[in-house]
């Protein structure tokens, strides 16, 4: 029986233990080649510590000399009942950029709180971008128990207080377990020095998490990431975000408007009947009239609206604020635009969830905003909360990316409307 493959994404405050309970998990569910725990061990002595398995993860040297993790690594293990991608994402304020980039491919997420410091301010920002994203499956860890001599008090305490703000934000944790990853403390066995806690260990909650299934009945999109001509054919690339394609089905190419129909469709190199969500191939069209990147395909009776204005949900992430009518690049799937700031409706703050001003003028670094934009040309867009494949939005500043966010709705362009 093929096991699921399910992408998970750790976060949390900055040295609450995310490497070292990633570590842990490899090492005990022996998804760790012997050769690897043994240059872990060499590393470790020559720093004059004991086996840091957070070292497991944190591959660069600067990550092993700051003890800080700067960087998005992907790493696999397998229970047996599924296999698993972990996406380890940086906790340090600094790096919530690269968290971002690595939760938005998550499926699960696992929030880290120290038993001994409690919640902290980026504690609170990230399950509050966990939100934002839309994961549902949560796992809760408070993380270093022996720190506070596995005092059942201490974390009810926290419990408490964590589903308290993760309620306000409509999220609800599968599990909440107390652990110690560098002592193994309810990791993969139940622990004798937490025999008050009844719930799962920490491997067994994974379990647990539900992934998300692909409606049958969910319309064709495909952002196109490139063409390229072979074979006397122009063979048009990207991934089937949403539903399913096929032989002889009749398309409409967005944002120009056009119909055109499938001739092939390709995978590797070889015709396939037909393709569904998730994967990457290439269509050849009968029609293709200068298809391009960017371009959005999908099946003609279901469309998405295309527009030049769209209402989103931003979390800002540059030190100097965004105001209000400053000029960006938006970005959704494939799809760049230059857009206009038109309007700040709320400024919220991300730790506390408090609306900071209404008819805002700035977005301050690590807040949040309801905003308007006026893009100079329109795009496809579609509701977050429909179709989350065309509902994210990326915001540069020359090449760097200073915002992300959600689309909340769209206004079609009165030219568009059909």
């Amino acid at each position: 029986m093929k096991k699921n493959v399910i992408k998970l994404v750790f976060v949390g405050h900055v040295d609450h233990g995310k490497s070292t309970l990633i570590g842990r998990t490899l090492y005990e569910t022996n998804s760790l080649p012997k050769e690897k725990y043994d240059e872990v061990k060499q590393i470790s002595a020559e720093l004059g510590k004991d086996a840091e398995l957070a070292y497991l993860t944190d591959y660069l040297q600067e990550e092993r000399e700051r003890n800080i993790t700067i960087d998005t690594t992907q790493i696999h293990f397998k229970t047996r009942k599924n296999n698993y991608v972990i996406i380890d994402a940086p906790g340090h304020v600094q790096f919530i950029k690269n968290m971002l980039s690595g939760a938005s491919q998550a499926e699960a997420a696992v929030l880290l709180v120290d038993a001994q410091e409690g919640i902290k301010e980026q504690t609170r920002r990230h399950a509050y971008l966990i939100h934002l994203l839309g994961i549902e499956n949560l796992i809760v860890v408070v993380n270093k128990m022996d720190l506070v001599g596995y005092d059942p008090d201490r974390f009810y305490e926290i419990k408490t207080d964590m589903i308290d703000f993760m309620h306000r934000l409509s999220l609800k944790p599968i599990h909440v377990i107390p652990t110690s990853a560098r002592s193994g403390e309810n990791i993969t066995k139940t622990s004798s020095k937490m025999s008050w806690y009844g719930g799962p260990v920490f491997t067994d909650s994974l379990d647990h998490i539900k992934q998300n299934k692909q409606n049958p009945n969910a319309p064709f999109r495909f952002p196109v990431q490139d063409v390229f001509f072979k074979d006397d054919r122009n063979i048009v690339l990207g991934r089937v975000e949403v539903g399913s394609v096929e032989r002889n089905q009749q398309l409409l190419v967005l944002p120009d408007g056009y119909n055109t129909s499938v001739r092939e469709v390709v995978r590797y190199g070889e015709k396939r009947k037909s393709a569904q969500a998730g994967e990457s191939i290439g269509i050849v069209l009968e029609n293709h009239n200068d298809i391009k990147r960017g371009m959005v395909l999908t099946q003609q009776d279901q469309i998405p609206i295309v527009s030049d204005e769209v209402d989103g949900t931003i979390f800002w992430m540059d030190e100097d604020p965004l105001h209000r009518g400053d000029d960006l690049t938006l970005q959704c799937s494939t799809q760049v635009a230059s857009c206009h700031l038109r309007a700040i409706e709320q400024r919220i703050d991300s730790s506390t969830l408090h609306i900071l001003e209404e008819n805002g003028k700035i977005i301050g670094p690590n807040e949040v905003g309801k905003v308007i934009f006026k893009l100079a040309k329109p795009i496809v867009f579609e509701p977050f909360s429909q179709v989350p494949e065309l509902g994210r939005l990326v915001l540069r500043r020359g090449d760097s990316v200073y915002g992300a966010g959600i689309v909340n709705s769209v206004q079609q362009t009165a030219s568009e409307k059909r």
